[in-house]
C-alpha cells in the first residue's frame, strides 16, 4: 500500500506539516509507504479550462501538477493537507487539484481519500468539506477519523499541543490504511463496481 500526501502549506515548519508528520509516522506503523510533496511554496496558476489534457493527456502548463500525475495514479490513496486561509484551502493547492483532477484521465475510483484542514480557530470545517469535493466527484472513498480531520494552531509548532487533534491524525491514518487494505482484497475477490455509461445533462440547453 502507497499514499501520497499533497502538503500545501507555504512553511516548510509549518502546522500543516507538522500535522503530516503524524500521519506518516502512523502509516509507517500500518506498513504503508507515504510520499510528501509540497506544494503550498510552489508557483502555480489555475485551470483555464483549455481542455489540451484530453487530447495530450496531461496539463499544458508543465509543472509540479504533471510531476505529481503519475505517482496519483500510482498511489492507493490521496491525503490533500492545507492551511486555512478566509475559511478555505490554500488557493495554490486548489490550483493545483483543478488541474490534477481534470488532467488526469485514469480511473480513480476507489482509490481512497482523505482531507486535512489546520487552523488557528474556524474554517476548518468548510475547508474539509471542500478538499472532500474532488474525492467524491472521482469515485474515491473517503476515509473518516474520529473528528473532523483539523489540526489547530496559529505560529509553528503550536499544533503540537493540540492532543486531539493530532490523536485525530492517527486515527485517520489507521482507518485509512485499513480501508485501502481492504479495497485491495475486495478489488481481488470481486472486482470494481460496474460503472454505466455517463449521462450528462445541463440546465440550460
Amino acid at each position: 500500500m502507497n499514499v501520497l500526501i499533497l502538503n500545501g502549506s507555504p512553511r516548510k515548519t509549518g502546522n500543516t506539516t507538522r500535522a503530516i508528520a503524524e500521519l506518516e509516522r502512523t502509516f509507517a506503523e500500518e506498513g504503508v509507504d507515504v510520499e510528501v510533496v509540497r506544494v503550498g511554496n510552489q508557483a502555480v496558476r489555475g485551470c483555464m479550462a483549455c481542455n489540451s489534457c484530453e487530447r495530450t493527456g496531461k496539463c499544458v502548463f508543465d509543472d509540479v501538477v504533471n510531476e505529481v500525475a503519475p505517482k496519483f495514479e500510482a498511489a492507493d490513496g490521496l491525503v490533500v493537507a492545507s492551511p486555512v486561509y478566509y475559511a478555505s484551502a490554500n488557493a495554490t493547492l486548489v490550483a493545483v487539484l483543478d488541474r490534477l483532477f481534470n488532467s488526469t484521465h485514469f480511473d480513480k475510483t476507489m482509490k481512497v481519500g482523505a482531507a486535512v484542514a489546520v487552523a488557528r480557530r474556524g474554517g476548518t470545517s468548510a475547508t474539509f468539506d471542500e478538499l472532500n469535493k474532488y474525492f467524491t466527484i472521482s469515485g474515491m472513498p473517503v476515509a473518516s477519523s474520529q473528528y473532523w480531520n483539523s489540526v489547530h494552531g496559529r505560529l509553528p509548532g503550536e499544533a503540537e499541543q493540540d492532543l486531539e487533534g493530532l490523536q485525530t491524525m492517527r486515527t485517520l491514518a489507521r482507518n485509512m490504511a485499513f480501508l485501502m487494505k481492504s479495497i485491495a482484497l475486495g478489488r481481488e475477490a470481486y472486482g470494481l463496481p460496474a460503472r454505466e455509461e455517463g449521462v450528462w445533462t445541463h440546465f440550460i440547453r
